[in-house]
């Protein structure tokens, strides 16, 4: 991925303070309304801005993507949720999967974000991408030593591996793509490998695995790279580093942040408007950069901190994958031991 810098984290908290608000209210027929898995902090700016130049006003409802997922199928015919928005592309497949979304026929989108960050069947789109990748602590560990994902499976890691549960989604993508390249028997010895070299049990966050390389609990860990970025924020001087794995093969894994147009949308004409807009390049820099992520739409700029890290080669298996396999991906972790 090219590397591009954008502006700092000041600039971005001046723009959300500076659009009008778009609150979360009762909503009315005249608002487009949006059930959001990503936090009201990093959708509030965007929508207001959309709002600010299309005058389509927006309701949002924010809750994790499983709550959202259950609410849409409960309601059926009667929600007023015009478009899911989640994190993960394997929340995104389910949804699908489920007939929560529809297709979407839209050439701008096809245009836009790359084919394998959207659905096949045009049912969602991925509007910033998520690296997942090797940290480190740079005093007790040499990089030279460190290569592949399959590579932290190795003794030398021995008590020295830190990672977030296998009951969050975004291991499970990690392991599904692991299947999709490997098949399910090398995968489950990978896996195994990893329990082996813990030298904790599973964190509930991947703020905790970063904090535990910190702290000597272990030396190396695998997180989404934005975590870092929120820590980076307030300490430039962590003594933290990033590794981008599997640059000699397939590249580091990533995944989406993304949206696509409920099945009974009442608004989806409004709905493609807002979807066609996210693609956008002040939308792309404005939804990446809040949360420290990298825009799905190549050439658009990065932010300093994202840009700091450097360019890697990503793996470019469609991300559909991470939905498709989650299921064989959480019954191998199980049998691997890794909880």
């Amino acid at each position: 991925m090219a590397s591009r810098p954008l502006f700092g984290f000041t600039a971005i908290a001046a723009l959300a303070a500076a659009v009008g608000l778009t609150g979360c209210g009762t909503g009315d027929d005249s608002e487009l309304t949006v059930y959001s898995a990503r936090q009201e902090h990093l959708i509030k700016p965007i929508f207001d801005r959309f709002t600010e130049e299309t005058g389509i006003p927006v309701r949002y409802i924010t809750d994790s993507a499983g709550p959202l997922m259950e609410r849409l199928r409960s309601e059926g015919e009667r929600t007023r949720a015009d478009i899911l928005m989640t994190v993960d592309a394997g929340n995104l497949y389910m949804a699908a999967d489920a007939g929560l979304l529809r297709p979407v026929d839209s050439a701008v989108l096809r245009e836009r974000i790359p084919e394998h960050l959207r659905d096949p069947e045009g049912r969602w789109f991925g509007y910033s991408v998520r690296a997942r990748t090797i940290i480190y602590h740079p005093d007790r560990v040499d990089p030279a030593n460190l290569e592949s994902y399959e590579g932290l499976a190795d003794r030398r890691w021995r008590y020295r591996l830190c990672m977030r549960t296998s009951q969050q989604v975004y291991n499970q993508s990690l392991v599904a793509t692991l299947i999709a390249h490997h098949g399910e028997e090398h995968t489950e010895e990978t896996v195994r490998g990893w329990v082996a070299n813990f030298g904790a049990d599973p964190f509930s966050n991947d703020t905790s695995v970063l904090n535990a390389i910190r702290a000597g609990q272990c030396d190396v860990g695998v997180t989404n790279t934005y975590y870092l970025g929120r820590l980076l924020r307030e300490n430039p001087d962590l003594p933290l580093a990033v590794f981008w794995p599997n640059q000699d093969d397939r590249g580091v894994h990533i995944n989406v942040s993304g949206a696509g147009i409920t099945q009974h949308a009442k608004r989806p004409d409004d709905a493609l408007i807002l979807l066609e807009w996210l693609a956008g390049d002040e939308a792309q820099a404005l939804f990446a950069a809040l949360n420290l992520e990298y825009p799905a739409v190549e050439g658009v700029q990065w932010d300093p901190i994202v840009a700091g890290w450097g360019e890697f080669k990503a793996d470019t298996i469609n991300v559909a994958e991470a939905g498709r396999l989650q299921r064989q991906a959480t019954m191998l972790m199980d049998r691997a031991g890794y909880r």
